[in-house]
């Protein structure tokens, strides 16, 4: 018997997590990858250069206060990443139980479960009910696209009210550079995309292309009504600069 319980005991011990790992972290509106390595060190630490991020952290040190750390430290690991490559670049996210990306600026964690190919939002979550053989990445763009055009045309509803002009139709493009554009004819078009953005640049957009229904240019006149719609338009725009280089392709 004690011979047993020596073979078996090994089954129960608690495994050391991998010494390296690649993971991805949403900092503001930015999912960054980054490198762990796990070492003898007692503190946490981090690093940028032209390997990109890596943190180093003892095997003891979780997860959750590996992120709290990362997440503290934002500002400087962005300035930093865009010192080093100058642009972000475009993150292509695989959809998989447990993949978290953005959604409205917040972090949202890919749930995946059997079904019969149906989408559902729960409490910053997106439930992919699937089948054996779906295609997971279009239904999760299903949802977004779907999220993306109710807020859409929510922010929309509230800008006609405010120039007391009635609701265009609002439609989704894929375009993955420009946010949206505006005619006459027929409507707006806004990059689903935009979905990944906090709401403050959504309504920005929306204001930008809702005030062509009244300027259908570039004018002073035109960024008046930009600003009688959306005051901290200026920022947005910067904003959006960085969103644009780093938003992830699902």
């Amino acid at each position: 018997m004690l011979r047993l319980f020596q073979l078996e005991l090994p089954l129960f011990r608690r495994t050391a997590p991998p010494a390296e790992q690649t993971r991805h972290i949403l900092l503001g509106t930015r999912i960054v990858d980054y490198r762990l390595i796990r070492s003898s060190r007692r503190r946490l630490g981090m690093t940028i250069d032209q390997r990109g991020l890596r943190v180093g952290a003892s095997p003891r040190t979780s997860l959750a206060e590996i992120e709290r750390f990362l997440r503290h430290n934002a500002a400087w690991v962005l300035k930093k990443l865009d010192e080093w490559h100058g642009h972000g670049q475009v993150r292509h996210l695989a959809i998989c139980d447990g993949a978290r990306i953005p959604v409205l600026g917040e972090e949202c964690v890919v749930r995946i479960e059997p079904g019969a190919n149906r989408v559902r939002w729960g409490d910053r979550c997106l439930i992919l009910q699937a089948r054996p053989d779906a295609d997971l990445r279009l239904l999760a763009r299903r949802a977004l696209r779907e999220r993306a055009l109710d807020v859409f045309r929510e922010h929309a509803a509230h800008h006609a009210e405010t120039l007391r002009r009635p609701l265009p139709r609002i439609a989704l493009s894929n375009a993955q550079t420009r946010w949206g554009s505006c005619s006459e004819q027929t409507g707006i078009r806004l990059s689903w995309r935009l979905v990944h953005a906090p709401p403050r640049l959504i309504d920005y957009v929306v204001a930008h292309e809702m005030a062509h229904l009244v300027e259908m240019n570039h004018s002073t006149r035109f960024w008046k009504v930009v600003e009688r719609l959306c005051p901290d338009h200026r920022a947005a725009r910067e904003e959006l600069r960085r969103l644009a280089a780093t938003c992830p392709h699902i």
